[in-house]
């Protein structure tokens, strides 16, 4: 038996000598044939070169979906690529009238000292003074002065007292939410409904804490008051003007859609970029770091894997580095004085309403349509996103054959009389001749989202 074993250890240790061996003699063979000229090794670093050094086409063409950037030694923009893919389901149609990526000639050399963060105390670098995103004429009392309006607050969230704003908002003739919609006899006519409606509260779906949904809603209703936008802030800036809002705002729809990103992020970074706007003085150059610095922020509160810096940078075209995003992330935060989750997204009441017609999709997935062209139009900014909510519903139900009725009044808030006005905001913009063109359209006449964009449009023109 002893010898049985001692022969088998013999055996294994001979082919664990030969296949040594053999080993050897093939890599010196290799190493012989690199040394002559021939084919060299296969190093990790060589295999890797094909990837490293590949291009992706520029941001312009969409047909690339689902492709992560590589990151760049360079800061040189890439040339914008005309490819445009053949389908909607590519994710590739690109409005005609999307943002221009501008290529700043010179850097601005203003920086003020408002703009240096707090962490420069600490020894953190704020990055170097040519990045900063405001201009020299950041004091919006200058620029507010001769245009009676009331100057914007130094950060949205410490706002002065109720009496001052309900002042201005008196004052103001374009305030149609004052005039149309808050007007206290039909508020009276809500609560009303409202206290003799009675709920059949769900208790057997526990996500839906229906016994709680009354304060829940309640505070959201305080705190969407407070991440209100002023209104008036495109008349103390200097360069932009609201046509390039909604073309920043077209180009985040592709931004957005391109990540996959969840819709409360969209509307959190058009909030932040409105907010923003409200208080600070921005330059044409640095309108769209804003809007993609905005992006970059709202994803991190909504999105499970938010894209990297580098990939904001990339949709860019590398038309602003990284610090400068960096940087624009702190001076944006350190402007709202880091008020961000406050803000509700009108989804948060479209799920509510939506209750009045058990959760009908065809109605849910027009008013989002509805509230994305709401987005666009800059008359919507002093609307609460429960309003706009509600006029997204209100129209879907409406282009339906639906009605109004008590259920959707008390989930709302809001009688029909209150959402007059604001329909005929929306059907106005469905009505406009290259309305088409705009990629809110293009996106909403998928058929995943049930071709919600021909449908809206073709009734709007029949009822015009």
């Amino acid at each position: 038996m002893a010898s049985r074993l001692q022969i088998n250890n013999s055996r294994r240790l001979n082919a664990a000598r030969t296949k040594t061996a053999d080993e050897n003699n093939l890599s010196q063979q290799l190493r012989s044939k690199q040394n002559a000229g021939g084919m060299p090794l296969r190093t990790a670093k060589s295999s890797n070169s094909l990837s490293v050094n590949s291009k992706r086409p520029a941001f312009g063409d969409l047909s690339n979906q689902g492709r992560r950037p590589q990151p760049s030694s360079n800061n040189t923009a890439k040339p914008t690529s005309n490819k445009r893919a053949s389908s909607f389901s590519e994710v590739s149609n690109v409005p005609q009238t999307k943002l221009r990526i501008v290529q700043p000639s010179s850097k601005l050399h203003v920086y003020n000292e408002d703009d240096q963060m707090t962490e420069d105390e600490d020894g953190v670098d704020d990055g170097p003074p040519d990045i900063d995103l405001t201009d020299e004429e950041d004091e919006v009392n200058s620029a507010a002065d001769d245009k009676k309006i009331v100057t914007p607050p130094e950060s949205i969230g410490d706002i002065d007292e109720e009496s001052d704003v309900m002042e201005q908002d008196e004052l103001d003739e374009d305030d149609w939410v004052m005039k149309h919609v808050e007007l206290p006899q039909l508020v009276e006519q809500v609560e009303r409904v409202q206290s003799n409606f009675k709920e059949e509260l769900d208790m057997w779906d526990t996500t839906m804490v229906a016994e709680y949904a009354p304060e829940i809603f309640s505070y959201m209703c305080q705190q969407e008051v407070e991440t209100m936008a002023n209104p008036h802030y495109m008349d103390f800036q200097s360069e932009i003007e609201w046509s390039m809002r909604s073309t920043l705002i077209d180009w985040l729809l592709q931004v957005h859609l391109r990540y996959h990103m969840l819709p409360e992020t969209l509307w959190i970074a058009i909030n932040i970029i409105d907010r923003f706007l409200s208080v600070r003085v921005v330059s044409l150059v640095k309108l769209q770091l804003v809007g993609v610095t905005a992006m970059f922020i709202a994803a991190k509160y909504e999105e499970i894997l938010a894209p990297s810096v580098d990939e904001f940078v990339y949709m860019t075209e590398n038309g602003y580095t990284r610090e400068e995003i960096l940087k624009g992330e702190r001076i944006i935060l350190q402007t709202l004085n880091f008020s961000i989750s406050a803000y509700s997204s009108p989804y948060t009441w479209v799920r509510r309403i939506s209750k009045a017609d058990d959760y009908d999709i065809q109605t849910r997935t027009l008013s989002k349509f509805i509230m994305e062209v709401a987005l666009l139009d800059h008359r919507f900014i002093r609307a609460r996103p429960s309003l706009i909510a509600a006029v997204g519903m209100y129209v879907s139900r409406m282009m339906l054959g639906g009605d109004w009725n008590d259920d959707f009044v008390y989930y709302s808030g809001f009688a029909e009389e209150q959402l007059q006005k604001p329909t005929e905001y929306i059907l106005e913009i469905l009505r406009e001749p290259r309305f088409d063109s705009q990629f809110c359209y293009k996106k909403y006449s998928n058929k995943k989202f049930l071709k919600a964009s021909i449908f809206a449009r073709d009734w709007a023109l029949k009822s015009s």
